[in-house]
């Protein structure tokens, strides 16, 4: 009987459009060790010593068309993810350029997308998308509008992935922080300087690992259930903000000085100095928010939570404090917080 010579290629071919970030590095890392994928990134290779061994780069600015056709001239894919797509504009690009490239598209929107406050505070997702008080959260609503257009109209295979508050050992994740970044709040615990908590830190909140976030963005690649669908990915532990903040104190071993300010003042107060709290505060962090996964893990039953805060939270402040370059300071955010604490405590006072 004579032999064929077919060659069949076992593995499968990913893109990841970004793929150094906080959400995107822990996936990447994870496929990466996975003998059944072949991984790429389009990137404009700046952090290139974050990509793992074994990884495929394609150095290229996405948001030059031209330049990212004749980049992917030849070259098809069984996932393309999107990480850096932020506005319609964007995934209208990305149509064109992987339509008939990729067996599946994965658009990472956001869940401050859902309406808050929402009519149940179970957000599952067919909770109603709208979020009046930010322009980003509106924007990735545009996108995910575009692109199940194109999903029922052409059948565009889309997936879309609503990740919540995601971190990694590279961030402490808060709720009050300025440009920056958070480490200015970390200072500010380890110098035993007061901190702000938006409201009463009594709302909940869900803080997601970026390695159990993996295992949840992993399990939907390749997965035709995922095909046309939202899915929300986020841990299963609930946290007050209080603890959230308390949990961080405990890490660093140090007193909680909380100052709880209202979401409306914060705003109010940041508005001059560039801090959009009216977004991610009152469109966002201010509500209670519970999420019902029972969807994502009816198609990846391997995700749950396998990283808590309490232990979270410690890799990252032992990443962070022990290197250097995750220790950007923000003085203007020192002073701005000093500022609004004295001018609470002279209103009280005067009450």
């Amino acid at each position: 009987m004579a032999q064929t010579n077919i060659q069949v290629n076992t593995k499968s071919k990913a893109l990841f459009i970004g793929g150094t970030g906080t959400i995107s590095s822990a996936i990447v890392k994870k496929l990466s060790q996975d003998s059944l994928w072949e991984v790429w990134l389009l990137n404009r290779g700046n952090r290139k010593n974050d990509v793992p061994a074994g990884v495929h780069q394609i150095t290229c600015d996405i948001s030059n068309e031209e330049e990212a056709r004749k980049k992917l001239e030849g070259m098809n894919f069984d996932v393309v993810s999107e990480f850096i797509g932020f506005t319609k504009e964007q995934v209208e690009r990305d149509y064109r350029l992987f339509k008939d490239k990729t067996k599946q598209y994965i658009f990472i929107s956001s869940a401050s997308a859902y309406n808050k406050p929402a009519a149940n505070y179970i957000i599952t997702e067919g909770t109603t998308l709208a979020n009046p008080h930010w322009e980003y959260s509106r924007n990735k609503i545009e996108c995910e509008a575009f692109l199940m257009k194109k999903y029922r109209e052409e059948a565009f295979p889309v997936t879309i992935v609503r990740p919540s508050h995601t971190y990694d050992e590279r961030t402490v994740p808060l709720g009050v922080h300025g440009k920056k970044g958070f480490f200015q709040v970390v200072k500010r615990m380890m110098e035993n300087k007061p901190v702000i908590i938006q409201g009463d830190g009594t709302s909940l909140w869900t803080l997601t690992s970026s390695i159990d976030f993996a295992t949840g963005f992993t399990g939907l690649m390749g997965n035709r259930h995922a095909i046309g669908e939202a899915f929300q990915i986020t841990g299963d532990e609930t946290l007050s903000w209080n603890q959230i903040y308390q949990t961080i104190a405990d890490a660093l071993g140090v007193k909680l000085n909380a100052v709880h300010v209202s979401s409306d003042f914060l705003s109010a107060a940041g508005d001059k100095y560039g801090y959009d709290f009216e977004g991610s505060l009152t469109g966002d962090k201010s509500v209670s928010v519970v999420f019902d996964n029972s969807k994502l893990k009816r198609v990846v039953p391997d995700m749950k939570t396998t990283v808590p805060f309490n232990k979270g939270v410690r890799i990252s402040l032992n990443y962070v404090l022990s290197h250097p370059e995750c220790q950007t300071e923000d003085p203007e955010f020192d002073q701005w917080c000093d500022k609004v604490i004295s001018v609470l405590k002279e209103a009280a006072v005067k009450i």
